[in-house]
């Protein structure tokens, strides 16, 4: 008699999961009310103004796309901004003043690159991609 091999059975990605760098007010993809909290989030990583739009309001892929947009110009804005911000202050304020604004101009830039990440993941998950923990 012959053994019939059972194949593995195809299990779904556990729900819940998220990645590193996944934003702390957004609930994992998957979850009951997940979208709701990834439209707030990036919400309020756009201006203020682009609330009054529903297409943004109703349609959290496209709210991520703008937002990933305007972090991103934000992102370039920092790096641009610090590149010169000695020189334009140097002549206008003590050594330590320029020091000073440099380091919180950089706690800035720091700042922004995280909201990048959160952004970019929020924007992959609403797009549909599930994310699967990797063994180590």
């Amino acid at each position: 008699m012959a053994t019939v091999q059972k194949r593995p059975a195809r299990t779904r990605p556990p729900v819940g999961y998220v990645p590193p760098g996944w934003p702390l007010q957004v609930r994992p993809p998957g979850v009951e009310d997940w979208e709701r909290t990834a439209t707030a989030f990036l919400l309020d990583c756009c201006p203020a103004d682009y609330r009054a739009y529903p297409v943004l309001r109703r349609h959290p892929a496209v709210l991520a796309r703008f937002a990933a947009a305007h972090v991103e110009a934000q992102v370039s804005a920092a790096a641009d901004g610090l590149g010169g911000l000695r020189r334009s202050l140097e002549d206008h304020v003590p050594p330590e003043v320029v020091q000073a604004a440099v380091e919180a101009w950089e706690e800035q830039s720091a700042r922004l690159q995280r909201i990048r990440r959160e952004v970019a993941l929020v924007e992959e998950a609403l797009r549909g991609r599930v994310f699967v923990q990797r063994l180590t």
